[in-house]
């Protein structure tokens, strides 16, 4: 990636608004389109949003943009929506046992709802914030109770595959477990035996940068130094002894490349989660001996700093965007991508831009947690936000309903449409990719007004 040093967030604030005000228009225009009965709308075909029914992991996104619109533009429509929404459609997704993604739905509806009611941003009565807050509360705790327990010490929230899978994707969503601590918070187990969410968040954390982030340490034949902080989709436990298996994909090429929408996850959930145990006093720390508060930073540092390093050295082309897997088989034919610009239009591999955006902010959180050491991760993180802000990525078609252009599902499935006479997908959006777009956008305006935005 060639780092923009001179990048200031203030430098990016008039497209950021350009962003917003074609965003509100689409969501508007989508919400009165979409019927729930459809499900969530997931990805666009020929501009067009649809729904993809495996899980409805992006209904809170979809609202969740309603809510960021509003945030910026101040429409009251868009406010409408996001709250009447949320309070009709959202609470089966509270106590949703069978999925990984509770931070996804959940705060991005709920918590960002209440993030704006204490920021005086709109009238809520004590009766609404308390109901914001108990659908966190309960959200967290069932996310906390999806639970694989393994030997010494380590555990994690396993995917929706079963109890033997553990996604790097829940990296991000492992922040509904920090709200409902903060909260005040506990899961109740057998016997009424209290269950810290905060020590069920740092085994999560420790157990997902042993088992999914390579630091080049030869755990296999693939693990070198030079590839320091890739990472692997899934990891394959025998759920009768917890031993590890093997290490798995379900998105990417194979489990011995990135998935650099994985990357990602794991970019942004360490960073976030390193944010937040920093702003945390000491007495949170030591329950269950998970670990103390030192070793929490140091563990979440040394993570999202390795998977950050790899993105901007292996995984990302000059202009800090990415192409869907860092060895996807095709990717020999564009020659020396790495010291180019990606070409969403080309014959051979797609790139994901929702893997950019989940990237960029990443990149942006770790650089202000690390303060002036951290100006390389900052400035990556800007640069990618102003290639996304940009076309051939930014939607500027009224007609098209994606914010984000050129954003990919599922590659190996074949979910991504492929417009004819081409060769491979291109062109389209993501409901994920939309909504990570609007929130790198609000964290870079806030901090051009000297702001800072944050999960918790």
């Amino acid at each position: 990636m060639q780092i923009q040093n001179k990048l200031v967030p203030a430098d990016l604030s008039p497209s950021i608004k350009t962003l917003f005000a074609l965003a509100a228009d689409k969501t508007l225009r989508l919400s009165q389109r979409w019927e729930v009965a459809q499900g969530a709308p997931v990805i666009t075909v020929g501009g067009q949003y649809v729904g993809r029914n495996w899980t409805q992991w992006t209904q809170g996104f979809a609202y969740g943009n309603a809510i960021l619109c509003y945030d910026i533009t101040g429409r009251e429509d868009l406010l409408k929506i996001g709250r009447d929404q949320t309070a009709a459609h959202m609470a089966e997704h509270v106590t949703h046992i069978g999925v990984h993604d509770h931070g996804f739905n959940n705060l991005s509806t709920y918590g960002q709802l209440r993030r704006l009611a204490l920021e005086g941003r709109f009238e809520a009565s004590d009766g609404e914030l308390r109901f914001y807050e108990l659908a966190l509360k309960a959200s967290g705790a069932v996310q906390a109770a999806r639970w694989a327990s393994l030997p010494d010490g380590y555990g994690y929230i396993y995917s929706f595959n079963g109890s033997h899978s553990l996604f790097i994707d829940t990296i991000r969503t492992l922040r509904i477990c920090g709200v409902a601590h903060q909260l005040g918070h506990f899961l109740l187990g057998e016997q009424d035996r209290r269950i810290n969410l905060l020590g069920r968040l740092l085994t999560h954390a420790k157990t997902s940068a042993r088992f999914n982030v390579y630091f080049g340490e030869g755990r296999d034949a693939y693990d070198r130094p030079e590839l320091s902080g890739r990472t692997v989709h899934e990891a394959v436990f025998n759920p009768s002894s917890g031993s590890f298996r093997c290490p798995s994909t379900q998105q990417g090429y194979s489990p011995f490349t990135t998935w650099t929408r994985g990357l990602a996850w794991a970019m942004l959930g360490f960073a976030e989660e390193l944010e937040f145990i920093c702003s945390l006093p000491e007495s949170n720390f030591g329950m269950d001996g998970v670990m103390t508060k030192v070793e929490a930073i140091a563990l979440l540092e040394r993570t999202a700093r390795a998977t950050c390093d790899f993105y901007i050295d292996q995984a990302s082309s000059s202009d800090g965007v990415c192409y869907w897997d860092t060895g996807a088989p095709d990717l020999h034919y564009l020659g020396d991508w790495k010291n180019h610009p990606t070409d969403p239009y080309n014959q051979h591999e797609p790139v994901d831009s929702s893997a950019a955006a989940i990237a960029a902010q990443g990149l942006v959180r770790l650089g202000h947690a690390m303060g002036k050491e951290g100006d390389r991760y900052r400035q990556a993180g800007l640069t990618i936000a102003q290639s996304l802000l940009r076309e051939p990525y930014l939607s500027t078609d009224p007609q098209h309903e994606g914010i984000l252009l050129h954003s990919i599902y599922h590659r190996p499935n074949g979910w991504d449409h492929i417009p004819k006479g081409s060769k491979t997908p291109f062109g389209e959006s993501s409901m994920w990719g939309d909504y990570h777009m609007l929130e790198l956008g609000l964290l870079i305006l806030r901090m051009a007004g000297d702001q800072y935005c944050t999960f918790f």
